[in-house]
């Protein structure tokens, strides 16, 4: 009996028809991901919503028995199967079967289906017993509508709504994370409800002309009181009783105020995460994006030329960097591209939905890290890295990246351009070292230089003291060296400058400002 029970676990687990369909369910119901489940969401909203509308319905009016049927046995079978798929999904029996085989194997003693059996009844309770599992099986219980109390129980599968509606379950977990104050506050409130409404029943239950007669109605008038409601149905007559009254509404002012201030509190401190869930779920739904891992630098202008044909993710674990791009625009989250957790957060599909990788990070180690990461769980997306330092070009090959830009790569452009043209020992040697704070650099033209200044001359590097060794044209994809004042500068142009370090900084102040004011 147990080698057949076990045998018939590995026939499951092995199944890839089994695995498939179970998957298939498991997304259908559990994944927000999942194309069919918002369908399946709104379908069963409908039917609560209609569960309702019957009943209400029949509380003064006569219902045709169609609809009666409809609502008990059609609308119950639904809810019944849906519970039953989530019984099965929620665990796998065959996989704890298959773990304590080959446990009791490992020690070489027998195998005990008491145990199996036992884990697996623990799992299964645990969710049977869930809180959203009892509003599903009481969502049933009308199917047994020859009990007429089981009718009522209608109005609990209004509860399930809990289940489909997202921004409902949002709210949940974000009044989840104030347990702990709304579980003070909830003791605070009871006590004074309790001390209040005693101290009301003694002042009022002996005065004839106090509607406050059994203990009831003085929790009834407390908890009122302290919701600040007040209906008016039942008001102290006496001076003592009138003093407690005006402390439980001091009191419920104070309680209220707490509330609010709770909840307000708790969607703040969740809502980066509340956007970022939305901006997930709108990635997911992208067909073809660009992922570019940093935000800094050149990648900022690799970011705005790619968005003009395409869309741009950004993942920048520095959360400053992540808020500049979404103000520039673009859909960008807080993770850290060298994790692995990030990517499983995203909930994409790499292989169909991602163009390429391009890690653009501040430093190699980064984006070694990276390339190592994606290479990881995916052996085919096209990865591009910027290369900082030309020493860790074999480490970024060896991590998996399909093509190395080299940040000055330019300089291999200029060999062409130096071919019989006369230079200036300074700027050779400058070229070749980095000493006394001298320093070759790029600056890329953008749309707000270009929009500034339209030709070389316009730029005044001279001014400066620094020496402008050339210009790369994107259009043409030629470099220019030492460029005529005449020549025009457009957007996506390469600047190639000589010189300190701090006077080209000040230069490139210079280039976003009008005319130099």
């Amino acid at each position: 009996m147990k080698r057949l029970i076990v045998d018939g676990a590995y026939a499951i687990n092995t199944s890839k028809r089994y695995a498939k369909i179970k998957h298939f369910f498991y997304n259908f119901l559990e994944n927000d991901s999942n194309k069919y489940k918002k369908i399946f969401d709104l379908f069963m909203i409908a039917l609560i919503f209609s569960s309702v509308a019957i009943l209400i319905r029949e509380v003064k009016s006569h219902v045709d028995d169609s609809l009666l049927f409809f609502n008990n046995y059609i609308i119950s079978i639904f809810f019944l199967i849906e519970y039953l798929l989530r019984f099965w999904v929620t665990s796998s029996v065959s996989e704890i079967i298959i773990k304590h085989s080959e446990y009791d194997v490992m020690l070489k003693r027998e195998f005990s289906l008491l145990k199996a059996f036992r884990e697996i009844i623990g799992i299964k309770m645990r969710y049977v017993f869930s809180i959203k599992a009892i509003i599903d099986l009481f969502a049933i219980l009308p199917f047994f509508h020859e009990l007429r109390l089981m009718r009522l129980f209608v109005l609990l599968r209004v509860f399930k709504l809990f289940r489909y509606a997202k921004s409902i379950q949002t709210f949940g977990s974000v009044i989840a994370t104030k347990k702990f104050e709304f579980l003070t506050l909830l003791i605070f409130a009871s006590i004074i409800i309790f001390v209040s409404s005693v101290l009301i029943y003694v002042m009022e239950a002996n005065n004839p002309a106090s509607p406050i007669n059994t203990m009831f109605e003085a929790i009834y008038w407390a908890v009122v009181t302290i919701s600040t409601v007040g209906y008016g149905d039942i008001t102290p007559v006496t001076e003592e009783g009138r003093i407690v009254a005006m402390f439980v509404i001091v009191a419920g002012i104070a309680v209220f105020s707490f509330t609010t201030s709770l909840i307000v509190t708790a969607f703040t401190e969740k809502l980066d995460e509340i956007k970022d869930d939305k901006l997930i779920n709108d990635i997911a739904k992208m067909k073809s994006f660009y992922l570019i891992c940093g935000y800094e630098g050149i990648s900022k202008e690799i970011a705005k030329q790619l968005s003009h044909n395409s869309k741009i993710i950004i993942l920048e674990e520095n959360d400053k960097k992540a808020r500049q791009a979404k103000k520039d625009g673009f859909f960008a989250l807080n993770y850290d591209p060298g994790s692995i957790d990030s990517y499983k957060k995203l909930r994409i599909n790499i292989q169909d939905q991602v163009k390429a990788i391009l890690c653009l990070g501040h430093s190699d180690v980064e984006n070694v890290y990276t390339a190592l990461t994606v290479r990881s769980f995916n052996k085919d997306v096209y990865i591009l890295s910027i290369l900082k330092n030309k020493m860790n070009k074999n480490k970024l090959m060896f991590a998996g990246v399909n093509e190395v830009f080299y940040e000055k790569e330019l300089v291999g452009m200029i060999a062409k351009g130096l071919a019989g043209q006369k230079i200036a020992f300074e700027a050779i040697h400058a070229l070749r070292s980095n000493y006394n704070g001298v320093d070759m650099q790029e600056i890329v033209i953008n749309e707000r230089i270009a929009g500034n200044y339209r030709s070389v001359g316009e730029l005044q590097s001279k001014k400066f003291r620094i020496l402008l060794l050339g210009l790369y044209k994107s259009s043409s994809k030629e470099f220019l060296f030492n460029p005529k004042d005449d020549t025009t500068v457009k957007a996506g142009d390469y600047l190639l400058l000589i010189g300190n370090v701090q006077f080209i900084k000040e230069f490139n102040s210079f280039l976003y400002k009008k005319d130099g004011r």
